[in-house]
């Protein structure tokens, strides 16, 4: 897909908002806005109940909590009168009528329902695309979005305004959906001639109108630069067709005091030639505030590297953490005087 540059006006207003994931609305969950058609949010649903279903991910307990949220999100706003409830009063108003979470095998049960019965098995293969690569797509519109290695580690929630193209009721007929059909014409007896027309039908005309929406946008801890962060059907809209994703790539900016190297974090501290003769007790304070002890009680060498494992970045969707490597620089003094160069040769047993 080629990048689209300048075509739609986003912007971003990057107000660190601290959202949790128990106060996202559905339509954040799915990834949809609230203008959402019934074909969007069927869609959105079924890329993502199949990303975070657990035959997918075994023994992920956050892919299961995933799983539940987007298929008690789509519960609701797959229903017209759940939907209403939900846009006018929330969650509050679907437990007062009646239409609240459901417990146990729900998540499995309407999973099965939407993919075909529930005895059947699924492949996770491929893009599970199917007979949808047939409809045509509007192209995809990609945002650089800049974080900062903090949200990365500990993760974030930004609010993003955004302004496209929305298809609106228009006056008037249009011919659409046309499709090549082979034709044949009698031209004498028992002689037929083939040949191909273009068939259309009337549909209702549409224009575009620019809508503006806001939409919640999720640094996942471990998020790398590079990767993607996709609200499907949110980009360029297309008449007869499905529109292309809004897709928001990460890229982290340049730390002060740490780099990133995969899933590992370097940084260097300096300490003086006392420091590094006789021990010492240090403490470096990390991305999220936390203290790691890095002090010694050995000779420290120049450059000298020490690992200290688990305090790393998070690895994406897991529970692990990478390592952090301290390089040591020693700070020597620039001049001795003679008495000081008598001292140090002999605490040394240098004549």
């Amino acid at each position: 897909m080629r990048r689209l540059v300048g075509f739609l006006v986003i912007l971003l207003v990057i107000s660190v908002d601290s959202v949790s994931a128990a106060s996202k609305s559905y339509y954040d969950i799915l990834q949809i806005p609230k203008s959402a058609s019934d074909e969007q949010i069927k869609r959105a649903y079924r890329k993502l109940a199949l990303k975070w279903h657990p035959d997918k991910n075994p023994g992920d307990e956050e892919a299961n909590k995933k799983f539940a949220e987007i298929n008690n999100a789509y519960e609701v706003l797959s229903d017209r009168d759940k939907r209403g409830i939900y846009d006018q009063y929330g969650e509050e108003g679907l437990k007062s009528h009646g239409g609240g979470q459901r417990g146990g095998g729900f998540a499995n049960d309407i999973f099965s329902q939407f993919f075909g019965g529930s005895g059947m098995r699924f492949s996770f293969g491929g893009d599970d695309e199917g007979e949808e690569d047939k409809t045509p797509k509007g192209n995809d519109v990609y945002v650089d979005l800049y974080v900062t290695l903090e949200d990365l580690y500990v993760g974030n929630s930004f609010r993003v305004w955004r302004e496209k193209s929305v298809l609106k009721p228009a006056s008037g007929k249009r011919k659409c959906n046309c499709k090549n059909k082979v034709m044949h014409k009698q031209i004498g007896p028992g002689m037929f001639q083939q040949y191909t027309q273009q068939v259309c039908e009337e549909c209702p005309n549409v224009k575009f109108e620019r809508e503006g929406l806001s939409l919640t946008v999720d640094i996942e801890k471990g998020m790398v630069d590079g990767q993607e962060i996709v609200f499907y059907e949110d980009g360029e809209p297309i008449v007869d067709g499905d529109a292309g994703d809004l897709k928001f790539v990460v890229h982290s900016q340049p730390h002060e005091r740490f780099t990133r190297d995969g899933n590992n974090l370097k940084t260097s501290v300096t300490i003086s030639l006392v420091d590094a003769l006789v021990g010492f007790e240090k403490e470096l304070t990390h991305l999220d505030g936390h203290s790691v002890k890095i002090g010694t009680k050995g000779v420290t060498k120049p450059n000298e590297i020490k690992r200290f494992s688990g305090e790393g970045m998070p690895i994406y969707e897991s529970m692990r953490k990478g390592d952090l490597f301290v390089t040591f620089e020693v700070a020597f003094p620039t001049k001795l005087t003679e008495e000081q160069k008598t001292i140090v040769k002999k605490a040394l047993g240098v004549s």
